[in-house]
């Protein structure tokens, strides 16, 4: 479903070598250390960063010289990306159409899914008057309202106490269930990859040190691994 084959970027000194392969509905966790090329390698796989070399694919289409707007991929960032002037309901239903203008249809697709993220109740409330698990739901609804088939997450829930974390790794988890969703999920914390990835690649300068099922690694972790149980 995404393939990486041969990318090669470098940049100030950094260099970023990567070949990939994830499966249709496959979740992947990729770790490292700061500067190790996560958010990098993000930013190649939804076309904020241009490689020099290798090719990109995404559900079969090769993406590698696409714009940002035509890859089918959404991205969840840590920050969740709201604007403080609109309400949830607006805020989700960008997701669709960046001028709000939404028909009843639309305007019902919005609805079932701040009701599939358990925001029914908030719709007309603005980010300031949410609590942060509920700001981190109102970015997931804007997310899987895009209906695309690849989602990137860059530490969407790294600001929540561990409890609404923990929380917010299952809702994810049930709703790739219910929708087969493909996803790649930056983590620095190898706990939440357990919960919610089935694999795993561990980043060090550019490149994947240590590649694998979430279970293979977990049962018999390697010495790259090791640091972060």
């Amino acid at each position: 479903m995404l393939r990486l084959e041969g990318i090669s970027l470098g940049f100030d000194g950094f260099t970023l070598a990567v070949d990939l392969d994830l499966p249709k509905g496959g979740r992947l966790a990729v770790l490292g250390a700061s500067g190790g090329g996560k958010t990098t390698l993000l930013s190649v796989i939804a076309g904020f960063l241009m490689s020099d070399r290798g090719r990109i694919w995404i559900d079969g289409v090769d993406v590698t010289e696409a714009p940002v707007p035509d890859r089918p991929l959404s991205i969840l960032f840590q920050e969740g990306n709201l604007f403080p002037h609109l309400t949830a309901f607006d805020n989700v239903a960008l997701g669709l159409r960046p001028d709000l203008r939404l028909d009843e249809e639309a305007r019902t697709r919005v609805d079932e899914t701040l009701l599939q993220v358990g925001l029914a109740g908030v719709s007309t409330r603005k980010p300031g008057d949410l609590s942060g698990g509920q700001r981190s739901r109102v970015a997931l609804a804007r997310m899987l309202l895009r209906n695309q088939p690849l989602a990137l997450l860059d530490e969407p829930f790294a600001a929540l106490d561990p409890g609404l974390r923990a929380e917010m790794m299952a809702l994810v988890a049930d709703l790739c269930d219910a929708t087969g969703l493909t996803l790649v999920m930056v983590s620095h914390d190898l706990r939440d990859a357990e919960r919610l990835c089935d694999a795993l690649i561990l980043m060090q300068d550019g490149r994947i040190v240590t590649h694998g099922t979430m279970a293979d690694l977990m049962a018999n972790p390697p010495d790259t691994l090791k640091h972060w149980l």
